[in-house]
């Protein structure tokens, strides 16, 4: 299961945010084929955003058959193939170090402070 998280400054539609989450999740293998999703009402309490923002974002990915809703039972991982070039993963990386690199700097750490930080990062 992925953890989910929302960045209100990002300019990116909540709804995207959770349709790229779970893409992203898929890819990378950390949602496999099969698991289920939270509910949408419980995925809404959960991220503090209205239940048709995750209903939207479901559906969306329903359509691409990318998830399969189960009536009674719950929504599930359905295609986990999914392939995301490299030109979308890259360009997904470079905007996540770019907000990182703005927050570092405007705390004043230089970037042999970050440079050291992330060498010493444990995963």
């Amino acid at each position: 299961m992925i953890n989910f998280i929302l960045d209100p400054k990002a300019g990116v539609p909540f709804y995207r945010q959770i349709i790229d989450q779970i893409k992203f999740g898929i890819a990378s293998g950390r949602l496999k084929v099969g698991e289920q999703l939270p509910t949408v009402r419980s995925l809404a309490v959960d991220l503090k955003v209205n239940l048709n923002t995750v209903a939207k974002a479901y559906k969306e990915l329903e359509i691409r058959h990318i998830l399969e809703t189960q009536q009674g039972t719950g929504t599930f991982i359905n295609n986990g193939d999914i392939q995301l070039p490299d030109s979308e993963k890259q360009k997904k990386l470079q905007d996540i170090c770019q907000e990182f690199l703005t927050i570092a700097f405007a705390y004043g750490f230089t970037i042999e402070d970050i440079i050291n930080q992330l060498k010493n990062h444990k995963q």
